[in-house]
């Protein structure tokens, strides 16, 4: 619960301080609206790619771009006249050196995101296996910032899928404990290629959130190889009893696995999807998309 308060004042509580500044704020200088009006456009830019807007509602995002552009046409108009330096006060002069380290940092964040949206490695090439509405990439990406996964060799790069609500949030609440709130939970889980199954795991209890089992990370789960690639693909954290396919079975695209749970080392339902050859991770392309956090995939039976 305390990373989603953190998270919620990320979206909301520094975006509201960046533009309110930016609009409010009296320059002395076109020079130091310049440095504001650069600082919040790459935190801004930062943030849209990198928010977990599955907390707020997905599109949310797109009002903070707008308030920033009115904010930037504003300021503009109150200091497009001023001269471009003056001779600063200490206290300007300490402004601007928050401003040039903030740049720094946000640029630097905005690289990391930028370098996340795409591979060198060969990707496997896979149908995406949910076929219920619209779902959402909450982490995914070639760089630790977009994908915590990406500390782990073997999980580099995994996905893990959330289903959003018409609001374009992924529950309804903002953390409930009743499992059937949040919107992919029950879904049915598809074969998202031909192959084979190498393993299962079907009896693991749905843990209500924010319980977890670390001894069982996977929880209910299967694992595929698919006809195309030699590596192991895991479909994790499927629902207890869902499971329709065993061991050594063959499978086709499109067949049904079994449905989205919560079960194992988890914090609310999602899909946990990624494959790995000899203990490596293995990149993922689905439909021709190499998916990151913020990416929509809208399906329909």
């Amino acid at each position: 619960m305390y990373g989603i308060i953190l998270s919620l004042a990320i979206l909301i509580a520094l975006p509201l301080f960046f533009i309110a500044t930016l609009w409010k704020t009296a320059f002395k200088s076109r020079l130091e609206w310049l440095l504001d009006a650069l600082t919040s456009i790459m935190f801004l830019t930062w943030l849209f790619q990198s928010g977990h807007w599955h907390l707020i509602g997905y599109f949310f995002r797109y009002v903070w771009i707008g308030l920033l552009i009115i904010a930037l046409v504003i300021s503009w108009r109150k200091t497009r006249d001023l001269p471009f330096r003056t001779t600063n006060t200490e206290k300007q002069k300490m402004t601007i050196g928050v401003y040039v380290v903030l740049l720094l940092i946000f640029g630097l964040c905005n690289t990391f995101v930028f370098t996340s949206y795409s591979v060198k490695e060969e990707a496997i090439e896979l149908a995406f296996p949910l076929k219920q509405g619209t779902y959402y990439v909450g982490h995914g990406g070639n760089n630790v910032q977009m994908n915590y996964h990406n500390e782990y060799e073997d999980q580099k790069y995994s996905l893990d899928v959330l289903k959003l609500t018409k609001l374009g949030t992924r529950a309804n609440g903002l953390y409930p404990k009743d499992l059937p709130k949040y919107a992919i939970y029950g879904d049915e889980l598809f074969s998202p290629c031909n192959g084979k199954v190498v393993e299962t795991r079907n009896h693991l209890p749905d843990l209500t959130p924010s319980e977890s089992d670390s001894e069982h990370p996977e929880g209910n789960y299967v694992a595929l190889v698919c006809e195309q690639h030699e590596a192991t693909l895991f479909l994790a954290h499927m629902q207890e009893g869902s499971v329709v396919v065993a061991e050594e079975d063959e499978v086709e695209m499109g067949q049904l696995l079994g449905r989205v749970g919560n079960s194992g080392n988890t914090t609310e339902p999602h899909l946990h999807i990624h494959a790995e050859l000899n203990g490596v991770g293995v990149p993922l392309i689905f439909n021709d998309r190499f998916l990151v956090r913020n990416s929509l995939i809208k399906t329909g039976k």
